[in-house]
């Protein structure tokens, strides 16, 4: 059997004991201090011959020139093959202003063949609430390339039909935060947790005082705040700066059954258990061993834990382990008997089902 060989096999070894403290900043968001999605449709002009004629182009092209006092006869359809639809979108970070610029990506929506060498004319970024809060306009910058034949072969690269436009709008209107209402500061785990939403409670009311800061649930810890907005960024500022040790990770196993890939957190736990899977054996067995002091010692009697790991295959190969087996150990087991991925990731699922893995066991 050929050795195994995992596209990747992943032990995370995230967040040990000696793992060092985080920042607030970096593992939390301040609740209303988020960024807004924009969009907006636009003509892109300017293309060499790489456009579209179709229908909503045509409509799109002829309403800009009306509104420069220009009518085409409704009967008339222009062949406008260097101008292309396009949908442009952006993020309004929280607290821009009017005046400041954001970067913008525009990409067809219709049949261009390429957006190099164009130029998007004036465009209205809208929000949700079907407000304008941002103005487009500017020259792409494609990354792609596409290229045509007479007999019809065609080569492409990277994506030639989206491009962008750094600091391509300007801001027109501001979008309101609740950062500045209130009482409170609210900040949100990105990975929600009890135990750290605790931990982070406690570490703000050891600066800041008792009862300064409440764990609402396990992702959001409210924190007392002052009015004064220029006291309230100092104050954020200070406490999102504290650095403490969020819990450890619950114990998981990913295994992606696609591409091979099994992702093995450190927290997982064997129980005893034996599986045959095919010509392979796997074994884990759980030993006591008793210590007993010499009779003039002072010592106590301690009872001591070994694990033992065994795999087998038909020219009965073995490997026996030090105490303190884990869930790697049985892998590398697997791995030195060249079982295949699927191998491991059935012998994983039926250890799961057997009760054998204290963790939990996600198949993507």
């Amino acid at each position: 059997m050929n050795k195994l060989k995992l596209i990747f096999i992943v032990f995370c070894i995230i967040w040990q004991n000696t793992a060092a403290a985080e920042r607030i900043k970096d593992i939390s968001m301040v609740e209303g201090v988020r960024s807004n999605q924009l969009v907006g449709y636009g003509l892109v002009i300017g293309l060499p011959g790489t456009g579209e004629q179709s229908k909503y182009t045509q409509q799109s092209f002829k309403g800009m020139l009306n509104s420069f006092g220009i009518t085409l006869d409704s009967s008339l359809s222009p062949k406008i093959k260097n101008v292309a639809a396009v949908a442009v979108h952006a993020e309004l970070p929280a607290f821009r202003k009017p005046g400041q610029a954001i970067d913008i990506t525009v990409s067809s929506i219709g049949s261009a063949n390429s957006l190099r060498g164009g130029t998007l004319l004036r465009t209205f970024l809208k929000g949700v609430d079907g407000n304008v809060y941002a103005i487009a306009q500017g020259s792409l910058i494609v990354g792609g390339l596409g290229a045509e034949g007479a007999d019809g072969s065609r080569i492409v690269m990277n994506t030639p039909t989206v491009g962008r436009i750094p600091n391509g709008a300007t801001v027109e209107r501001a979008v309101k935060s609740p950062f500045m209402q209130g009482d409170y500061i609210t900040f949100n785990l990105n990975r929600p947790d009890f135990t750290t939403a605790k931990r982070l409670e406690n570490t703000i009311n050891d600066l800041i005082g008792p009862n300064s800061a409440q764990a609402l649930d396990s992702t959001s810890v409210r924190v007392i705040a002052p009015r004064d907005p220029s006291q309230r960024v100092s104050y954020l500022s200070t406490l999102e700066n504290l650095e403490f040790k969020p819990a450890d990770m619950a114990a998981k196993i990913i295994v992606n059954s696609r591409t091979g890939t099994i992702v093995i957190g450190k927290n997982v736990k064997l129980q005893p258990a034996a599986i045959t899977h095919g010509g392979l054996t796997v074994t884990i067995a759980e030993n006591q061993n008793v210590s007993q002091p010499g009779p003039l010692a002072e010592g106590e009697t301690t009872v001591t834990q070994q694990s033992i790991i065994d795999v087998n295959e038909d020219d009965s190969r073995a490997f026996v382990f030090n105490p303190g087996i884990s869930l790697d150990d049985l892998v590398r087991a697997i791995n030195e008997v060249g079982a295949a991925p699927g191998d491991l990731m059935a012998i994983l699922e039926a250890l799961k089902e057997a009760g054998a893995i204290n963790g939990q066991l996600v198949v993507i």
